[in-house]
């Protein structure tokens, strides 16, 4: 005969047991973006140390092209031309820009140099020939 004196076992669920939802301010945003440029193949390994998935910070890094963080627009791209002319066109001025400031140069043996951005130009055409050789 079947026991019916026995209650079954309910387990109650609540929302909050339920893991929340992070929210990620616009400064901690550029931060993390920030940490994503830093070098090759950096996004997957930046997602994972903070915990978000590789596609939101794809979002966030959009967000960040397009100005939609918050803030100064930090980041972007500057059309630059290479000559092998004489350097004394070149500006004697001194950049006044932030000393963290990187400049990121994709050469064409598929490397990838990041220097400061107020790098000595002589310094950087010595370096060039060297870093670009197949």
């Amino acid at each position: 005969m079947a026991d019916l004196t026995s209650e079954p076992e309910i387990e109650v669920l609540s929302a909050a047991d339920a893991v929340r939802r992070r929210h990620w301010s616009d400064v901690e945003k550029l931060r993390i973006v920030e940490e994503s440029l830093v070098g090759h193949r950096q996004v997957s390994a930046t997602a994972r140390r903070h915990g978000i998935s590789r596609s939101l910070l794809t979002v966030w890094r959009r967000q960040c092209r397009n100005g939609e963080l918050g803030g100064t627009n930090s980041l972007g791209f500057i059309p630059l031309m290479v000559s092998a002319g004489s350097s004394a066109a070149a500006s004697t001025a001194p950049l006044r820009s932030n000393p963290e400031a990187r400049v990121e140069i994709a050469l064409r043996n598929g490397r990838r140099l990041v220097v400061p951005a107020n790098v000595d130009a002589e310094a950087l055409a010595r370096l060039l020939p060297v870093v670009d050789s197949q």
